[in-house]
């Protein structure tokens, strides 16, 4: 999960913006650093050079550096930031060889769906996509908030119950990388990881037509099954049975999970637990 190591294009680019923001930052920094040492150094009470003004107020050339170093510093990272904040918006485009990969995203309690609506087939706690295509995300949440989150593929996006965010990615090289849940979401957060496996297209497309001939089929009911609080350790696959499961799930046509709960803990008596708002 080495987000100084990226994947691709996306990622790139926010490795660019990381180091150019450090590098912008560490113009003000080091010069600050090195000049408490000069000043130490040079008003030391051994030298007899230093010039002792205790009537010194004011000099409009200490304040132009004081305040213009600062003031650059800050444009040259607003303009990086807001250069950035547009090129790297989720939604634009990526573009890439060969058809775009549609994958509509769930995030559940503690596990990962994930539905390929053209394919017509859904995995869990399991990614597989094709190398070089445009990666189209679709993502929501079938309890409380979380976040989506491909460190080597880049942009970290949240998941909300009741609305569909979207995400743009590329994956240019074969492997396997790690994703990962970015934001606490109660007992089983740490668990909620999944492997996205980059492959060959000839291998996706063998790969999708080996799962659409599966047994399990997801439909509404299977996924109110599979949406009840548990930690998933071996991934799964299915048949779609539903194609309009994930418009059901992000319109809240399928109810919401009711999200994690209050466990046993002996520092909240159940009296006190009752009593919470």
């Amino acid at each position: 999960m080495n987000i100084l190591d990226p994947q691709g294009p996306i990622a790139a680019a926010e490795k660019t913006i990381l180091l150019g923001s450090v590098a912008i930052m560490l113009a003000i920094v080091v010069p600050t650093i090195c000049a408490i040492f000069a000043f130490a150094f040079w008003f030391r009470q051994s030298n007899s050079k230093a010039e002792y003004r205790p009537e010194f107020a004011y000099s409009g050339r200490v304040e132009l550096v004081v305040w213009s170093i600062p003031a650059l510093t800050v444009l040259l990272l607003g303009g990086v930031a807001w250069i950035g904040a547009h090129q790297l918006d989720p939604a634009r485009p990526v573009p890439g060889t060969g058809f775009p990969i549609r994958i509509q995203v769930v995030s559940l309690d503690w596990k990962w769906l994930f539905i390929y609506p053209d394919q017509r087939i859904a995995t869990v706690n399991a990614l597989t996509v094709p190398v070089g295509a445009p990666l189209r995300f679709e993502l929501t949440s079938g309890s409380v908030m979380n976040a989506f989150f491909i460190p080597q593929l880049g942009s970290m996006i949240y998941t909300m119950n009741g609305m569909v965010s979207r995400l743009e990615l590329r994956a240019d090289e074969e492997g396997t990388l790690q994703g990962i849940s970015a934001h606490f979401s109660g007992d089983g957060f740490p668990d909620m990881m999944f492997d996205t496996h980059v492959v060959s297209p000839v291998a996706f497309d063998s790969w999708a037509v080996s799962t659409l001939q599966g047994d399990q089929v997801l439909d509404v009911d299977a996924y109110k099954k599979l949406s009840e609080q548990s930690i998933e350790k071996t991934p799964m696959t299915y048949r779609l049975g539903d194609p309009e499961l994930f418009g059901k799930i992000a319109s809240q046509q399928t109810p919401p999970a009711p999200g994690p709960k209050l466990t046993t803990n002996p520092a909240k008596p159940e009296s006190a637990v009752g009593n919470v708002r």
